[in-house]
């Protein structure tokens, strides 16, 4: 028999010996046909509950270093969420037991977060990763098209509000994972492709790439996905592009997205994942008295026309409506005063085209719901932010491809839709503009608490797959 530390060499080697063939077992499995995400070799999973299909490099550590939480921790305490809220709550903090979801955030590094904004924890802060949100002044997020994608840094800092003694929301941010019902991933993911996407010579590999691959590597090797296979972790990924390289190893979390556009349906679903508005670029129509007869456009689109993908129906929709009465079509694009056009000929129109683009979502239709201009859907794969709660019928039409194409369909469909029908529409997209505001602090029901209140009707779900989960995993360890 082999003496103990002999015995104790082994363990890493055995382990990694386990790794390796599992790895090699998912790659013959994937075959040469499989379908992967544009630019990686990283393989999809088998089916959605394969939480072992994780096709990373991480360090092995020895069995005890990856030795799985219990239920009972060394004081003899439930591994149970909420069990310490009110503790963990603390003097000038919302207590977590009247949150909608209790959410532990990543301690993650900077370069992850808001050091993507050139942001650095002033002198003597003792390298703090936070900024002080106490007093409102927090680091910028870039302009321009940048912000249409800002998700991930408008939940962030309301999650750091919540433990700084600001007004409770639906989510708070508690100090031990335990106590969470979600675990917060802080990557502003959206931003890293933006602005790192291509490599910097002599560089290779580009930062956005480097920054996915230390993201799964620091992921995996975290107690808290051990523990779910990573049911529980929320992930903002709201560029279509953005995670491009991480996704199908990330794919048991639960990803905050715009669309599936880009997406293997066994990566994003409406199921497991939700759905976030994109920050509206249009200036919100502020105590807007504009009625049916003061705005003179019956249909207004300004954006760009030739369109990749599911995008060519833009340019046979101009070709058939340019000449219309009353009807604006035109190119446009964030130069020459773009943003402040298009609001502007929103604001004095009665419907917005809403068309299918590179992808189903576009920034449009959060420009047209804020401006009280009633949009005019054409896009057949779309999904829609808080549905299960908010019929948008009650205030958009929703107009299919094949039959928008159709000569004079479209614009008969319009004409048809009388001043008080449209009456109605307009003064419910009066009510329900807030829910497409983001904004700091967030207020009652905008879209940073309207998301938390999505994930927090999740919750059930995401706690089912990861009792699941380890139900399974400790079977497994069982049978060895």
């Amino acid at each position: 028999m082999a003496p103990p530390r002999a015995r104790a060499l082994l363990l890493p080697l055995a382990a990694a010996t386990v790794l390796v063939a599992s790895t090699i077992f998912l790659f013959a499995a994937a075959g040469a046909s499989r379908w992967r995400p544009a630019d990686t070799g990283l393989p999809v999973p088998a089916t959605p509950a394969d939480f072992s299909a994780i096709p990373v490099r991480v360090r092995v550590t020895s069995a005890a270093k990856g030795q799985e939480l219990s239920f009972l921790d060394e004081n003899g305490r439930p591994d149970d969420p909420g069990s310490g809220s009110a503790a963990a709550a603390g003097p000038g903090r919302c207590d977590p037991r009247n949150a909608a979801v209790r959410v532990f955030v990543y301690d993650m590094p900077l370069e992850f977060h808001f050091g993507l904004l050139g942001w650095a924890p002033p002198p003597g802060d003792g390298g703090g990763v936070w900024p002080d949100v106490r007093g409102g002044a927090v680091p910028r997020y870039p302009g321009g098209l940048n912000q249409q994608h800002s998700v991930e840094y408008w939940l962030t800092l309301d999650l750091l509000a919540s433990s700084s003694g600001a007004p409770c929301g639906p989510a708070v941010r508690v100090a031990d994972s335990r106590d969470a019902d979600v675990i917060f991933v802080p990557f502003f993911a959206s931003l890293s492709y933006n602005r790192h996407s291509k490599a910097v010579p002599p560089e290779k590999v580009s930062r956005d790439m480097y920054l996915q691959e230390k993201l799964v590597r620091f992921l995996v090797a975290q107690p808290e996905w051990k523990r779910s296979g990573g049911t529980d972790h929320v992930v903002v990924a709201h560029h279509p592009n953005s995670l491009l390289h991480a996704r199908s190893a990330l794919f048991p979390a639960v990803f905050v997205l715009s669309d599936f556009g880009r997406y293997h349906p066994r990566v994003a679903s409406l199921e497991k994942d939700l759905i976030a508005p994109y920050r509206h670029m249009a200036k919100t129509f502020v105590n807007d008295t504009a009625g049916f007869d003061d705005r003179p456009t019956l249909l207004y689109f300004r954006g760009a026309i030739y369109r990749k993908e599911g995008g060519n129906i833009r340019q046979e929709l101009y070709n058939m409506l340019k000449d219309e009465k009353d009807v604006f079509f035109s190119f446009g694009s964030v130069q020459d005063h773009g943003v402040s056009k298009a609001s502007q000929g929103m604001h004095s129109s009665k419907f917005c085209l809403n068309i299918a683009g590179d992808t189903p979502s576009s920034n449009r239709l959060f420009d047209a719901i804020v401006s009280h201009c009633v949009p005019v859907i054409i896009s057949d794969d779309i999904e829609l932010p808080y549905e299960d709660i908010l019929d948008y019928s009650k205030f958009s039409i929703f107009v299919r491809s094949s039959d928008a194409i159709k000569k004079g369909y479209l614009m008969r469909l319009i004409k048809g839709i009388n001043k008080h029908r449209w009456t109605r529409m307009w003064k419910r997209l009066k009510e329900v503009d807030k829910h497409f505001e983001y904004q700091f602090p967030s207020h009652k029901d905008d879209a940073v608490q309207m998301i938390w209140q999505a994930l927090a009707r999740k919750v059930p779900s995401i706690r089912l797959k990861a009792h699941r989960y380890r139900r399974s995993s400790r079977s497994e360890r069982g049978s060895k």
